[in-house]
């Protein structure tokens, strides 16, 4: 069962790999055929994703959260599925060039990881903290979260892209096939509308557990400090945008600037051996 999920994960990074040339190859050449097969091996590597994170845990009977594989694999599994979801809304396919190729490089890392936390044997304190539905909606949340996150900026970055090109008064033809300024700010305001309260809905849940355990000093933990960076940064855009105090440019820099702290809680979250979330290692 376990060559089955490794079969399948390779096949849905194969496909993820396909469908980020595909989505390119539509956006420069604006042929509509590109465009359904892009979708086309998306939906096929996530339901390939899918049965390998199905299989994988079913063979080695551990839990979904831990090891850096099964968190890295998540992620990118979450990101796919929020993409689909953006794509439905704003038929705009041009985001999956974007948002796939971070979670082919989730998947990358998730590959290179295995063995990481494998088999891993979880202290009898472990267990019992991990055992509970908080804790499951706590990782849940945390994810769709960051994913949510993840195209926000990947729409910041475009913002950018564009409001330059308007700023040097010069423009291509691939330029002009991009999203407005409008669309792509509508878009990063409306995905950190939505998934700033979920994370923040998951962090509680997180704070809870830790009370309720009666874990000392929790809020010392790198995972959480880094945590209240990123509900700072996010909270910082929602405030800022509301009262008009910032530009649209620098709304968007606090975007990727809120993402790339999400990427290095990611990292060091399972890099340094501190803190009670040392299980994910």
């Amino acid at each position: 069962m376990e060559q089955a999920a490794l079969v399948c994960f390779w096949f849905a990074m194969s496909l993820y790999l396909v469908a980020m040339v595909l989505y390119v190859y539509h956006f420069v050449a604006k042929r509509a055929l590109f465009s359904w097969y892009a979708t086309f091996a998306t939906g096929s590597g996530f339901i390939a994703h899918t049965a390998a994170i199905a299989l994988h845990g079913v063979a080695n009977n551990q839990i979904p959260i831990v090891g850096a594989f099964n968190s890295l694999s998540l992620a990118a599994w979450v990101l796919v599925l929020i993409y689909f979801i953006v794509e439905h809304i704003v038929k705009l396919k041009l985001y999956g060039a974007v948002l796939l190729p971070l979670a082919f490089v989730s998947m990358a890392m998730a590959q290179i990881s295995l063995g990481d936390g494998e088999g891993i044997a979880l202290s009898k304190d472990a267990v019992e903290q991990l055992d509970s539905w908080r804790v499951a909606m706590h990782v849940a949340l945390i994810m769709v979260a960051n994913a949510g996150f993840a195209v926000a900026a990947a729409a910041s970055a475009l913002n950018l892209v564009v409001g330059g090109q308007l700023k040097r008064l010069k423009s291509t033809s691939l330029i002009r096939r991009l999203p407005s300024l409008t669309q792509t700010q509508v878009l990063a305001r409306r995905a950190i509308m939505l998934a700033f309260p979920v994370y923040t809905a998951g962090i509680l849940l997180g704070i809870i557990r830790a009370i309720e355990f009666g874990l000392e000093y929790w809020w010392f933990d790198p995972r959480v400090m880094l945590s209240g960076v990123v509900w700072a940064i996010f909270g910082s855009y929602l405030m800022l945008h509301y009262r008009r105090r910032a530009s649209g440019r620098t709304l968007a820099w606090l975007a990727l600037a809120g993402l790339v702290v999400v990427i290095v809680l990611a990292v060091l979250a399972r890099t340094l051996p501190a803190g009670f979330h040392i299980f994910g290692l």
